[in-house]
């Protein structure tokens, strides 16, 4: 039996009906600056972090992307 599974799901279960309320609330109160979803809200505030890439993240996926093209460009027969 996986509790901490079991667990994850429930605390999800909430979360989606917590934004239902939320939803709710907004909709009585005539706005819709509560009706954002728990999953997108960064902090209780509202507000999100930025989310950033670190230097070496940005590398791998550059050097993926173009090893991608690469192989596109050569089962095309395209030279450059």
């Amino acid at each position: 039996m996986d509790i901490i599974g079991v667990l994850k799901q429930e605390e999800s279960k909430l979360q989606r009906q917590l934004g239902a309320i939320h939803s709710a609330i907004a909709a009585l109160n005539g706005g819709t600056k509560g009706a954002v979803s728990l999953a997108h809200a960064g902090r209780s505030n509202g507000t999100s972090s930025k989310r950033t890439m670190s230097a070496a993240v940005r590398a791998r996926i550059s050097r993926a992307a173009k090893a991608r093209w690469a192989k596109i460009r050569a089962e095309k027969g395209e030279v450059n």
